[in-house]
């Protein structure tokens, strides 16, 4: 199982929307559950973020590769939490 890093800034809507879906998902399948998610706060962990290579929030790494920036739905959410399911 891969980890998932979850770049965030606290006030914006689409983070927003993007915890309440990952919340919403994660209740909804067992499997999620052990995947571990790290909730990074840009505007907290500023040179944490500085190191990444990412313009808009929210966006998701997964294992260190970045695999969404910006705004996400539903579906995309879910492929990213199938793609840290599966096997290396």
């Amino acid at each position: 199982m891969k980890k998932i890093l979850f770049f965030q800034l606290r006030f914006c809507g689409h983070c927003r929307k993007a915890r309440k879906l990952l919340d919403s998902l994660l209740a909804e399948n067992d499997a999620y559950q052990n995947i571990e998610i790290e909730h990074v706060d840009e505007g907290v962990e500023r040179e944490r973020a500085k190191a990444y290579d990412y313009f808009y929030v929210p966006t998701f790494y997964v294992n260190e590769q970045k695999v969404h920036e910006g705004p996400v739905s539903r579906e995309q959410l879910e492929d990213i939490l199938k793609m840290a399911l599966a096997e290396a």
